[in-house]
C-alpha cells in the first residue's frame, strides 16, 4: 500500500541521500513531496537518477504499487521508458502482477481510490445553522469560478500555484452538481429483498453547540518527519473547539482505524493535503476507541494529520443527531449491496485490514469554520464505507476560505 512515511516513500535509493536537503528546504510530507516540478529539482540540485526516483514514485504512490518501487528506480529507466515496455517484460523483469500492470500502464488514473460514484441522490443539505444558510445548495447558486490561491506557503518551497490550482480544478464540481450534503451518497435502499429497512439518518446539519464543548484528546501530531509515533507524555484533555479555533478543520470520524474502508477513505482524503493547505485547513481524524497498536499502524502509514480520541463518542452522537448510529454486521454489510460494493473498491487498492475493536457505530466528516463560523458540511456514513464526496468537501473549503477573506 502508498504509505504515508516518507522513510517509506523514499525508499534506499537515490532520494535517501537528500532527505536531510527535502527538509531543510520544507518538503518534509509525502503529498507535499509529490508536487515537487522541475524548478524545484533543479532549485535542489538533484541529479537526473534522482529526478527519475522521484517521478516514478509518485506515479507509483498513486497507483499504491509502492511495492516496485525498488526495483523499478534500480532499473536506471526513466518513467517513459518503464510504461513503453511490454507486459511480458513487466512481468518478467520486475515480478509485476497481471493486475499491477494493468494498474500501472493504464495512464488515465490518476489514483487508485476513485471518488465513490453516485448517480442518484434525493436529499440536500439543508440544516437550519448559521454557515448552512450562507450557502445555497442549489446548482443554480453554485459559483463556479476556481479561487485563487496564494502560494502554498512552506519553508524554503518554490511549489507553484499551479500545481495545486492544477489539482484542485481537476476536483472541481461541475455544473449541475447537487450536494449530497449531510447524507450517504447514495440513498437508503431496503435490505434483504425489503424485509430490512436502513437504520434511518437526521435530516439536519448538527449546530455548533453540539460539538464545541466536546472533551477531546490529541493522540498524535500533525507528521513530519522525525516527529515521535505517537505523543509520548498524555496530553491533557481540551475542548473540541481548539480543533478550529484559528483554522477551519476537517474532521474525520472513523468507525475504525483497522478497518479497510475506513484506512482507504482517511488515505485518500490526506492525499489531497497540499490543496487543503492552500486553503488553511486542518486535518483531524477522530477515534471513539483507543487501541495504541490499532493507532500506531494506522498513523502516519494510511494518514498524517493529527488523531484525536473523542471517549465519550460525541462526535459519533452528533453525526446521528443526538443518538450513536449503529448497524449490525449481518444487515448492514452481509445483506447490504452498497456496503459490499464499497468494500470491494477499498479491497482493490491493497490496503492491509484488521478487525480489532468495535465496528458496528457508523461515522463520517464535517467540516467546521474557524472560530465561531459553524458546521458547514455534515457527511453520515450510511452504509458501511460510504465516503464523503472529495469535490463537495474542497468546494465547501474554497468558500470557507473566501468567505473568511471577505470578512478580514
Amino acid at each position: 500500500m502508498a504509505s504515508f512515511l516518507m522513510e517509506d516513500f523514499v525508499g534506499g535509493g537515490s532520494l535517501k541521500e537528500i532527505v536531510p536537503k527535502l527538509l531543510e528546504e520544507g518538503w518534509d510530507d509525502v503529498p507535499t513531496l509529490k508536487l515537487m516540478n522541475a524548478e524545484d529539482m533543479n532549485a535542489l540540485n538533484m541529479t537526473q537518477k534522482q529526478k527519475d526516483a522521484l517521478e516514478i514514485r509518485s506515479y507509483l504512490h498513486d497507483r499504491a504499487l509502492m511495492q516496485y518501487a525498488n526495483k523499478l528506480e534500480a532499473s536506471g529507466k526513466g518513467l517513459p521508458e518503464l510504461l513503453n515496455l511490454m507486459a511480458a517484460d513487466l512481468s518478467i523483469q520486475f515480478g509485476m502482477r497481471r493486475g499491477h500492470i494493468a494498474r500501472f500502464l493504464d495512464r488515465t488514473t490518476a489514483c487508485a481510490m476513485p471518488v465513490l460514484n453516485s448517480s442518484t441522490t434525493t436529499k440536500y443539505m439543508t440544516g437550519p445553522s448559521k454557515i448552512t444558510s450562507s450557502f445555497s445548495m442549489h446548482s443554480s447558486s453554485i459559483n463556479r469560478k476556481t479561487p485563487s490561491m496564494t502560494r502554498y506557503a512552506r519553508k524554503g518551497s518554490s511549489t507553484s500555484d499551479f500545481s495545486v490550482e492544477q489539482s484542485l480544478a481537476e476536483l472541481k464540481i461541475k455544473d449541475g452538481h447537487v450536494f449530497k450534503g449531510i447524507v450517504a451518497s447514495v440513498p437508503a435502499e431496503p435490505r434483504a429483498c425489503g424485509c430490512v429497512e436502513p437504520p434511518p439518518v437526521v435530516a439536519d446539519v448538527a449546530p455548533l453547540s453540539a460539538i464545541e464543548s466536546i472533551s477531546v484528546q490529541k493522540l498524535t501530531p500533525e507528521y513530519k518527519v522525525g516527529t515521535e509515533s505517537l505523543i509520548k507524555t498524555k496530553t491533557p484533555p481540551m475542548k473540541a473547539s481548539e480543533l478550529w479555533r484559528d483554522k477551519t478543520a476537517v474532521i474525520l470520524c472513523l468507525r475504525r482505524p483497522g478497518c479497510i474502508m475506513c484506512r482507504a477513505e482517511a488515505h485518500r482524503l490526506y492525499s489531497k493535503k497540499p490543496i487543503f493547505d492552500a486553503l488553511g485547513v486542518q486535518l483531524y481524524a477522530i477515534i471513539h476507541e483507543y487501541i495504541e497498536t490499532e493507532v500506531k499502524d494506522f498513523w502516519p502509514r494510511y494518514w498524517g494529520g493529527a488523531v484525536v480520541y473523542d471517549r465519550g463518542m460525541e462526535f459519533f452522537k452528533a453525526l446521528g443527531g443526538g443518538k450513536l448510529l449503529k448497524d449490525k454486521f449481518i444487515f448492514g454489510f452481509l445483506l447490504n449491496p452498497q456496503a459490499r460494493a464499497n468494500y470491494k473498491r477499498a479491497k482493490a487498492t491493497g490496503i492491509e485490514q484488521n478487525f480489532k475493536g468495535e465496528g458496528e457505530i457508523k461515522g463520517g466528516l464535517f467540516i467546521v469554520g474557524r472560530g465561531k463560523t459553524g458546521i458547514a458540511y455534515q457527511f453520515v456514513e450510511r452504509n458501511f464505507g460510504d465516503w464523503a464526496p472529495l469535490p463537495e468537501v474542497l468546494e465547501i473549503c474554497s468558500r470557507l476560505k473566501n468567505q473568511q477573506a471577505r470578512i478580514k
